[in-house]
């Protein structure tokens, strides 16, 4: 089993480049870290855990440029979103960010997407909230044309190109792996059985009643359900969940990292090299 990290990270807590070289020093697997561009302060659009939205929501550092110092510090651990707003990010962009962020830290990245759940905040990224997914499906689709071709385009709803060359190219073959962050339902498992390599359900629970219907959407798409990856995500350490998400053949578990500063964040490192150690 691989055991990941998960932080809030602002700019209050623990830098994150200290953050990956601490993690990668304690033996453990992975770093995602989320995104949000801003917060209206409107705040029409209830919090997605219920109560008041957490300030922390609106200090988030740029994922990508905190991954990418984070690479340089690093040299073993895997860097990835949890997650990225793919729906409102201009893909030619972020084709070329990630591709570059593949670059510098030498084939190391994941990139965690989400279709986002804050109205207020697409609003002004000029994203209507019914379309989000079919928007995150075209951006997605077209990073991944332009991380593999060399000569891409893209004629959709959302997303028109005509014929363009983009390098760097991604160092993983075929750009780097594509999960899905996201509760269990039939619109998350076409998504990802289209063109995503892998699924971040939060916390992991009913994951066992939820594989026969991704499985089967997997199917409907012609593709072979045991090659994608489904990472628990934002866990917290139980050997006993441990050994659950094991007996399905899982390989890696992410935990959750209150944000904080380097004195609170090192001890549960600690804590959690010595689950990678024991493997409980």
């Amino acid at each position: 089993m691989h055991y990941g990290i998960t932080m809030f990270a602002t700019d209050r807590t623990m830098s994150v480049h200290e953050l990956a070289r601490a993690a990668e020093e304690r033996g453990l697997h992975s770093l995602y870290i989320p995104e949000h561009t801003h917060i209206p302060t409107s705040r029409a659009t209830p919090a997605p855990m219920g109560g008041d939205l957490d300030e922390e929501y609106s200090h988030t550092v740029d994922p990508f440029v905190a991954l990418a110092a984070a690479a340089a510090v690093t040299q073993r651990i895997r860097l990835g979103t949890g997650i990225c707003l793919i729906a409102q990010r201009e893909p030619l962009v972020t084709a070329k960010v990630v591709a570059t962020l593949d670059q510098i830290s030498d084939g190391r990245v994941e990139l965690g997407i989400g279709f986002g759940w804050n109205r207020e905040e697409m609003e002004h990224h000029g994203i209507d909230f019914a379309t989000r997914r079919d928007r995150a499906r075209e951006h997605m689709l077209a990073v991944k044309e332009l991380w593999t071709k060399d000569t891409a385009s893209f004629d959709g709803t959302f997303v028109k190109f005509e014929s363009s060359w983009s390098w760097p190219k991604p160092v993983q073959a075929g750009g780097p792996p594509v999960l899905i962050g996201g509760a269990a339902g039939p619109k998350m498992f076409r998504h990802i059985a289209e063109y995503a390599d892998g699924w971040i359900p939060i916390g992991g629970a009913g994951l066992r009643a939820a594989l026969p219907d991704l499985h089967e959407a997997c199917e409907a798409f012609g593709r072979d359900p045991s090659v994608l990856r489904i990472v628990p995500f934002g866990t917290t350490p139980d050997p006993g969940k441990f050994d659950y998400y094991a007996s399905m053949g899982i390989e890696e578990i992410v935990l959750r990292v209150p944000g904080g500063t380097a004195d609170t964040v090192l001890p549960i490192l600690d804590q959690y090299a010595a689950i990678v150690e024991t493997g409980a």
